[in-house]
């Protein structure tokens, strides 16, 4: 058994691993011809200013008393440049961000596996093409466009990544210290020969990564006094700098300066995901090249912005957020970021027509060149009589769209030539995105056959070794038929042999592979499937009937629950009607009454917001509170108990209790020193990672009688837990431990004398590794419903106080009392183990019910598996 369950687990491994294959794989590729416009670009230096994390609405707006929150960057809208909203894609995060921006393509998701700080496929850059760049701002963001840019004309200056301090005094130093270096830089560069040169050279670029908005954000939520405050400071810093640049270029007309954001942020302080607020940023520009501002009467877009904005006579212009790589390319002359799938807003810029079309063309040609060398990547791994060409973009339309729009300049029809071009760039998207994801039907077929033949060697199985089913098939199982044997073998070294001619990664061969073994497994269990459906045959129709429905329906509130969670209240509440069509009601009232008040106490939870959007620390103190009661109540039993292990038990609970203690004062010290703005206090930082470690031990020295010790790990969890949260969530795992001990008694209470020889009170059953499997018993219909209360309590303890599918339901301010600095490997690891904890419990929970009932965790974890 233990050999399938390791199969098993390797098995899962390979289908999870799938994913990163068939949708996370890099959309980049490598080998094409650098395109730039062939005229005189309107700037010969830009000025990119990133504010990181700024939400537009917060830009915009005006304040509570009728005035812009930023007047410099409202002056520019009016007076001097164009505006709109960047629009930002999915992960809306800090690198993505910048890649869009800078690189022109949205971010290779593989990223994620490196925290977004490294480049996991090398690309191209608008940094790259320039002369000379010079940075200033997070390590995070500039070390990864200064790492492997040749020629050694990138010069990054950033601060030390200690200051990205999210309970620091002040993070707007963070912006601050930006602005002052970049001043202390032109001052000390009139006096440096060799640096003014490179000044006056055409080509630069000047990157400003302002990143104290995002933290004020993550600290003190978005619509803090400090988050928009900074947004203050932040418009009077642009201004300085600005007029910095003015004066040491003498105003010669020739620096383009664009403002803009990486993403947006939630009304609760987290980013990641694609709610409007954090895909809607800010985007300015203004300077050579860059278009006045146009006064208009009416403008359509489908929200109410420009109303509460007071900008609706000022013509918005929104761009994607990869359109702005192209723009800047354009604008300073350089050739366009190779892996660029942005297209140039034409609309935006102040030059001469002839200048517009041959930028669009060069944007054409450059994205144009990505298609053919995807589309020759694909041609040559697939055997030519199984490639399927992109129809909408053969050869022969490639060169005719290219012939008519250089036909249309010459011509001097710039805006047919425009349009056309427009045309050839949606239609080479396109096909990037066909060829990107050319084998994904294929890899997908593959990975489901495999898991459904999983699945079912997993039903027969169990429906061989341990349920009395099958009364006529042995056990032995029988030697299969050459035929068979030789048929796998000879299916998979054709595919062997198809996957090698076709030179398929290496990844390929085990999603493809894998299923053969799998269903050669299954068909030499057909006997058992003979008798399998032998049986069901003898089911009345409308019993056979009513299960299917029952169980459709289980599957559909699983599946909905990981779309909407009041799904799970549903389900809740349903469960709370168990005992009344059952005997358990007049077995077992008062155990019947517990499991319905908590199954709705839980039933509460999935209908509150998300964690995170409402923190209240008093709510965290009051489940600690619970928690110090309850092992109070437990301290006063072990007490009246009289065996030679109470001193040892009654020193674990206080030492629990005194653990409780702790987390409850540090989660309160923390809030009221970050309130403060006084940091993280070190005391509390080295009382929390105790607590954390500990919980990892205690547990394992109490009593091994089953309530005893599942009562000490929800304690030990509990104190950790509380340090993790910030609300409403503190109780989850308490009220889920609650119905999870009231889950072991009515379990034991649906048994029949007739099933079990001998019930165990639950108080006398225990833990040990080794278990007489002699008093093990059979599978029966019951057992399928413990699986299925499994799986949907595990789905309530990731789901029941957040979506976990979604990046922005993650809270930084659960790990304040661990660390503030920016850290995010290991502040994702102290959020996954937030989450694993009530998973851990219910697991807890499920082997008691395993051990209560008589019945090996290894057959009930095969039907779960099912």
């Amino acid at each position: 058994m233990l050999l399938y369950i390791i199969l098993g687990l390797l098995i899962h491994l390979v289908f999870f691993a799938s994913i990163f294959d068939i949708y996370f794989t890099s959309p980049l590729v490598h080998g094409m011809t650098p395109q730039f416009t062939p005229l005189p670009p309107p700037a010969k230096r830009l000025v990119l200013f990133v504010a990181d994390g700024l939400r537009a609405d917060k830009l915009y707006e005006l304040d509570e008393n009728g005035n812009p929150r930023a007047p410099f960057i409202r002056n520019i809208i009016m007076h001097e440049g164009s505006w709109g909203i960047s629009h930002t894609r999915v992960p809306t995060e800090s690198r993505p961000g910048h890649v869009a921006l800078i690189a022109g393509f949205y971010e290779d998701v593989s990223a994620v596996a490196k925290g977004w700080k490294e480049n996991p496929v090398e690309f191209d850059s608008l940094i790259n093409e320039t002369r000379h760049t010079w940075c200033w701002g997070s390590p995070d963001i500039l070390a990864m466009f200064a790492k492997g840019a040749g020629r050694n004309h990138v010069f990054a200056h950033n601060y030390d990544a200690y200051s990205e301090d999210f309970g620091a005094q002040d993070v707007t130093k963070l912006d601050t210290w930006v602005f002052d270096n970049v001043k202390e830089f032109f001052h000390a560069a009139r006096n440096n020969q060799s640096l003014f040169s490179k000044l006056n050279e055409d080509k630069i670029v000047f990157f400003l990564h302002l990143l104290g908005i995002d933290t004020n954000g993550h600290a003190h939520r978005p619509s803090s006094r400090e988050y928009l405050n900074n947004i203050k400071i932040v418009d009077e810093g642009l201004k300085e700098i600005v007029s910095t640049l003015k004066d040491f270029y003498g105003s010669d007309g020739k620096t383009a300066f664009i403002f803009t954001a990486d993403h947006g942020m939630t009304d609760w302080g987290s980013h990641g995901a694609g709610h409007p607020l954090e895909t809607c940023t800010p985007f300015v520009t203004w300077g050579a090249g860059i278009k006045y501002p146009q006064k208009v009467l009416a403008q359509k877009f489908d929200d109410t912005y420009l109303q509460e904005w007071k900008l609706e006579n000022w013509k918005r212009q929104d761009v994607n957020q990869a359109d702005v790589a192209p723009l800047m390319a354009a604008l300073i002359g350089v050739p366009f970021p190779l892996n660029s799938v942005g297209t140039l807003p034409v609309d935006i810029l102040n030059s001469t027509d002839l200048f517009k079309a041959e930028s669009m063309f060069t944007n054409a040609v450059q994205i144009l060149e990505q298609f053919k060398v995807k589309m020759t990547q694909k041609k040559e791994a697939t055997l030519p009589f199984l490639f399927t060409p992109f129809n909408s973009l053969s050869d022969s339309k490639q060169i005719n769209i290219l012939r008519k729009a250089r036909s249309y300049i010459k011509q001097k029809k710039y805006d047919e030539a425009i349009s056309l071009c427009k045309e050839l760039i949606n239609l080479a998207l396109k096909g990037l995105s066909y060829y990107h994801t050319y084998d994904r039907f294929f890899l997908a077929f593959n990975v489901v056959l495999g898991f459904v033949g999983w699945t079912s060697y997993a039903s027969l199985l169990i429906i061989k070794s341990h349920c009395n089913l099958t009364r006529g098939v042995s056990k032995e199982v029988k030697k299969p038929r050459h035929l068979l044997s030789c048929s796998f073998v000879a299916v998979g070294v054709l595919l062997a042999l198809f996957l090698l001619i076709q030179a398929c990664p290496w990844t390929y061969y085990i999603y493809c592979l894998l299923p053969l073994p799998v269903w050669y497994a299954v068909l030499r269990e057909f006997p058992v499937i003979q008798d399998l459906v032998t049986l069901l045959l003898t089911f009345p129709p409308s019993h056979f009937v009513g299960y299917l429905l029952l169980f459709i329906l289980g599957v559909e509130v699983l599946v909905l629950s990981f779309f909407y969670r009041y799904m799970l209240t549903a389900g809740l509440i349903a469960f709370a009607g168990w005992p009344f069509v059952t005997p358990l009601w007049t077995r077992a009232k008062s155990t019947s009454l517990s499991w319905i008040f908590f199954c709705l106490l839980l039933a509460v939870f999935p209908l509150m917001p998300v964690v995170g959007r409402k923190p209240n620390i008093f709510l965290v103190v009051g489940a600690g509170l619970l928690v110090l009661l309850l092992s109070l109540f437990v301290v006063t039993s072990v007490l009246k108990r009289k065996d030679s292990f109470v001193s040892e038990e009654l020193v674990l609970h206080l030492l629990q209790m005194l653990s409780t203690v702790l987390s409850i004062c540090v989660v309160y010290g923390t809030h009221n020193s970050l309130l403060k703005k006084q940091g993280l206090p070190l005391i509390n930082q080295v009382v929390s990672w105790i607590i954390l470690a500990s919980s990892f031990v205690v547990p394992l020295l109490s009593p091994l009688i089953l309530f005893d010790r599942l009562f000490s790990i929800l304690v030990s969890s509990m104190s950790t837990y509380l340090l993790l949260s910030t609300g409403y969530e503190a109780l989850f795992p308490l009220v889920l431990s609650c119905l999870m001990f009231v889950w072991i008694h009515m379990e034991q209470e649906t048994l029949p004398q007739s099933v079990v020889s001998c019930k165990q009170k639950v108080s006398s059953v225990q833990f040990t590794y080794k278990t007489d499997i002699t008093q093990f018993r059979d599978l029966y219909l019951d057992d399928i419903r413990r699986a299925f209360f499994l799986v949907f309590f595990l789905m309530t303890a990731f789901f029941g106080t957040g979506n976990i599918a979604s990046v922005n339901s993650f809270d930084l301010a659960s790990v304040y009392c661990f660390l503030t600095v920016f850290s995010p490997y290991m502040m994702g690891a102290l959020m996954m183990w937030k989450i694993l904890i009530p998973f851990a419990l219910v697991m807890c929970a499920f082997e008691a019910v395993q051990l209560t009932t008589q019945l090996s965790s290894k057959r009930n974890f095969w039907s779960s598996q099912c």
